[in-house]
């Protein structure tokens, strides 16, 4: 199939309710098969046609129409969660519970004990407030025109300026974003305390304390939670914090710089930051052989892809930052969606988003909607695994000269990642701890706790990034509360796959395809066991896997 003949009837309230009806008195009849089969139905219809009109409004988001079906759509989200929650209401309540799992696993019936406690009538509007805060923070996003070196770009095309070998090129790049933010520094301040306190007020009204147990529920976490994490972040204060500092004081050695500031961390490379071999057209291509070398379901999977339309890569004016992958179920088939600008964040990029691309076609015939993808920290594992996998390939990317480069440098990236990622994560805790803190308290919040989790960070004149508001360039916050620790969490597990990859290429790829194929029909910690891995939260899992990285990097 092509993704152009992908096609999705909008649904509407009165489409829903009759829907939901007909499913409900297939469930009075005692229908339980009929019941299921119509909801898995109904669901991979609602979710093509949402991932379809979410995937057209961040392709374009100064195009009117699309903006349109987009907020129709957020409007009509919480009509269908309704649905969705008194259903799994009924199937909790069926009098042989046995008879629900036989048919839905008994995982999903977990998933459902968390998804019930998440949604109530009474936040209806308060979600789709949430959802038009959302669409505004990414407008704003896509509405960067920054000027530098006589080129006119939007933020995903700033990035290779912010890798130049010249250091006053970096400088003025950092500057010139952070002068964005701050220009729109009332936007993005308005906008997020209107997240918050919705959220927040969310969480009253469905009983919780603060919004953190609610958006942990909302993030279907069932096997861990805020103390797993907490203890988590302080391993990475222990084992990555030294080392990354390290890293990055060797490098403020090896240049002779007096200081290390912010706008030096991008520059991994010494003789320049390793990018890409070509354009966009030879990215695809040599891909393909880079798949065809390393696995042959990966490669026929990229050519049906790569060929048919299901990528989006290029970067372009009005187009969201960023990049992700989505799904339509009701044909079983994922889509890249990317903004390449022509330095090595293109392949990380494409890597990362091709692992979610393919564990979604591998377990695109799983029985149960709720299997399709797992949890968001599983999710991470299939993408962040991948770019790790492909090391022995990337040259085919990078020329053969550069690969040994690019795998130093994605390698020291991953582990200088750790502390952001689990900075965010604390950022966000605090801030729903305190949600009736003004800008300027968010703002020392992300400041006192940069100097814990990247005590290095020194952004010198660069006053707005420097007075704690760096955290506003960082999507997940605003959009996807919670969503970040799930990256640090999947990477101590690639980290891991990376270790068994350099001893036994072939099983590490075996398992990383098994795992891939059960998607999520098990919470996070039993696929973790089940690849062959150590959880996150179990000591060592890190420390091991940190250990190796340095004794690679120090050879």
């Amino acid at each position: 199939m092509m993704f152009v003949e992908i096609t999705a009837e909008t649904p509407s309230k009165d489409s829903l309710a009759c829907a939901y009806a007909a499913i409900n008195r297939l469930l009075d009849a005692g229908d339980l098969a009929g019941v299921i089969a119509a909801w898995e139905r109904l669901r991979r219809e609602v979710e093509s046609w949402s991932a379809l009109t979410h995937l057209r409004f961040e392709q374009d988001t100064a195009d009117e129409a699309a903006k349109a079906a987009k907020e129709y759509r957020d409007e009509l989200a919480p009509t269908a969660t309704h649905h969705e929650v008194a259903l799994k209401r009924r199937l909790l309540a069926h009098p042989d519970r046995a008879a629900v799992a036989a048919i839905t696993g008994a995982h999903a019936l977990l998933l459902w004990e968390t998804d019930i406690t998440t949604f109530a009538p009474e936040i209806e509007e308060d979600l789709q407030a949430e959802a038009k805060l959302d669409s505004r923070y990414t407008a704003l996003m896509a509405s960067a025109r920054i000027e530098i070196e006589g080129q006119t770009v939007n933020l995903s095309g700033l990035a290779p300026f912010l890798q130049s070998l010249d250091r006053a090129v970096r400088h003025r790049a950092e500057a010139a974003r952070s002068e964005f933010f701050a220009t729109n520094a009332t936007a993005f301040d308005e906008i997020y305390d209107h997240l918050v306190t919705l959220r927040h007020g969310m969480a009253r009204k469905l009983g919780f304390e603060t919004y953190t147990e609610l958006g942990y529920r909302r993030m279907r976490r069932v096997d861990y939670d805020a103390a797993d994490v907490a203890r988590y972040r302080a391993e990475i204060v222990a084992h990555v914090v030294p080392l990354v500092g390290k890293i990055l004081e060797a490098r403020r050695q090896e240049h002779g710089w007096d200081r290390l500031y912010a706008w030096d961390e991008p520059l991994t490379d010494a003789k320049g930051n390793v990018e890409p071999a070509g354009d966009e057209a030879f990215m695809r291509a040599s891909a393909q052989k880079m798949f065809d070398a390393m696995d042959a379901r990966l490669a026929e999977f990229y050519r049906m892809m790569n060929e048919n339309g299901f990528l989006d890569l290029d970067n372009r004016p009005a187009k969201a930052p960023g990049g992700f992958c989505t799904s339509f179920p009701t044909v079983g088939l994922p889509f890249i969606f990317a903004n390449f600008n022509g330095t090595h964040h293109d392949i990380d990029v494409f890597t990362h988003e091709m692992g979610h691309a393919f564990q979604a076609y591998q377990s695109r015939n799983l029985a149960g909607f709720d299997y399709l993808w797992p949890t968001f920290e599983s999710c991470e594992i299939h993408s962040m695994s991948l770019e790790h996998l492909a090391y022995p390939q990337i040259g085919l990317m990078v020329g053969e000269a550069a690969a040994e480069r690019y795998r130093r440098m994605h390698l020291i990236q991953s582990l200088a990642f750790l502390p952001y990622g689990v900075c965010v994560d604390h950022f966000q805790h605090e801030i729903y701890a305190n949600p009736q803190a003004s800008p300027a308290e968010r703002h020392a919040m992300w400041k006192r706790l940069e100097a814990i989790y990247l005590p290095w960070r020194d952004y010198g004149d660069i006053a707005y990034f420097g007075g704690g508001a760096r955290w506003q360039a960082q999507l997940h916050i605003y959009g996807m509360p919670f969503y970040y620790i799930d990256y640090t969490l999947a990477e101590c597990c690639a980290l891991q796959f990376w270790v068994k990859s350099r001893h036994d290429y072939t099983q590490a790829l075996r398992d990383y395809v098994a795992l891939c194929g059960r998607g999520g029909a098990a919470p996070f910690q039993t696929l973790v066991a089940e690849a062959g891995l150590i959880s996150p939260f179990r000591e060592g899992a890190l420390k091991d896997a940190v250990a190796e990285a340095a004794l690679v990097l120090a050879a």
